[in-house]
């Protein structure tokens, strides 16, 4: 699946990158983040500040935000560093599950928050401010993941990942990383991070459970998005009208 800014906006491939299928015209408004978990899509329509749950074959599930209702921020331009953290959503980067049910997101175009819903979307707790050094300060949280019990969170422009506890309790920075785009995690427990262009090209790194570096390699385009699958093999978007397919080796 591949989640793209013109119409259609949600393309099927098979593993050769023949296209089987396609879905959403009309849908959507500003693609952005798209998440698969037990035959759900989970997707953000960044523009409009709503995050939307999909079947496979694009039935909607669910939706958290409405069309339009942007929390207050004071921000206006997508990407600066926010005056002040608000409530969901000023343009959401990222929807993803966790194992208990409960739903996170990575509100980080005009907020600096992550927030924790309920499986049936009512909010539990958000967190995080708007700040470049400090633990818990955003800038752009741009994709998240849940581990267990860590939530792991793709601090963008502050070159950085922060790790959470499930209810936002901080406990750990990683910090060898460079606008930490995307992040996904293999078959064997460790995460594969596409990360975007700063002092260096665009790459793509291997992580182990503590943040260390066990493989990373130069990439095309800008790592916006990316996904590892059960053998391995790394998808990237990012490029211009194509996806790179990195087939493992070994």
């Amino acid at each position: 699946f591949a989640f793209q800014r013109k119409e259609p906006p949600m393309l099927i491939f098979d593993r050769d990158g023949n296209l089987t299928g396609s879905w959403g015209n009309g849908s959507f408004e500003f693609a952005h983040g798209i998440h698969i978990a037990d035959d759900i899509i989970y997707v953000t329509d960044r523009n409009t500040s709503v995050c939307i749950m999909y079947t496979l074959d694009g039935k909607p599930i669910q939706m958290l935000g409405r069309h339009g209702v942007h929390s207050d921020t004071g921000c206006e331009n997508p990407g600066d560093l926010v005056p002040r953290a608000a409530g969901p959503f000023n343009y959401p980067a990222e929807l993803v599950p966790s194992a208990s049910g409960d739903l996170y997101v990575a509100d980080g175009y005009r907020n600096s928050r992550v927030h924790r819903f309920s499986n049936d979307g009512q909010l539990k707790k958000s967190w995080g401010e708007p700040g470049k050094q400090a633990p818990n300060e955003f800038h752009l949280p741009h994709s998240i993941l849940v581990d267990g019990d860590n939530v792991v969170v793709c601090d963008r422009e502050n070159d950085r990942i922060q790790i959470f506890g499930l209810d936002g309790d901080f406990k750990e920075i990683w910090d060898d990383i460079q606008r930490p785009m995307d992040i996904s995690m293999d078959t064997e427990g460790n995460y594969m991070v596409s990360e975007g262009q700063r002092d260096n090209s665009a790459r793509i790194s291997i992580l182990d459970k503590k943040g260390a570096v066990l493989s990373r390699f130069d990439c095309r385009g800008s790592g916006h998005g990316s996904w590892i699958d059960s053998r391995g093999d790394i998808y990237l978007g990012g490029v211009p009208d194509a996806i790179d397919k990195y087939v493992r080796q070994g």
